[in-house]
């Protein structure tokens, strides 16, 4: 038996104040009851597919860089870009490696994510 992607978890400060960030990023609901200790997208929705996202508050902060982090991908880069920093991502880096491009972005905690631009 193998396993499989149940969950992407954050630990921060404010879960609900993250997990409604996340839901706007996604274009999904934020699950009833969300508040400062815990908060998800999906886990009240078992027909989807998709991994639900968890936030759990920790006592510390972040430090350092994600050594994992969600990437998403978007048909016109600038646009999401610019929709996300409207919701409270701040834009940390342009990259271009050979045919692929993306942008880095810190959601309102400060972790990373990319938004990659989907080939033409």
């Amino acid at each position: 038996m193998t396993s499989r992607l149940f969950a992407v978890t954050f630990d921060c400060a404010d879960a609900a104040e993250l997990g409604a960030f996340w839901a706007q990023a996604l274009g999904r609901e934020l699950d009833p009851g969300a508040d400062p200790a815990f908060a998800s997208i999906g886990l009240q929705d078992p027909g989807r597919t998709d991994p639900r996202w968890y936030f759990a508050q920790v006592p510390e902060g972040k430090t350092a860089k994600n050594r994992m982090h969600p990437d998403l991908i978007a048909g016109d880069l600038e646009a999401e870009v610019e929709r996300l920093t409207g919701l409270g991502a701040s834009r940390k880096a342009d990259v271009e490696m050979g045919s692929v491009r993306w942008t880095t972005l810190l959601d309102p905690e400060g972790n990373e994510f990319d938004v990659i631009a989907e080939p033409a």
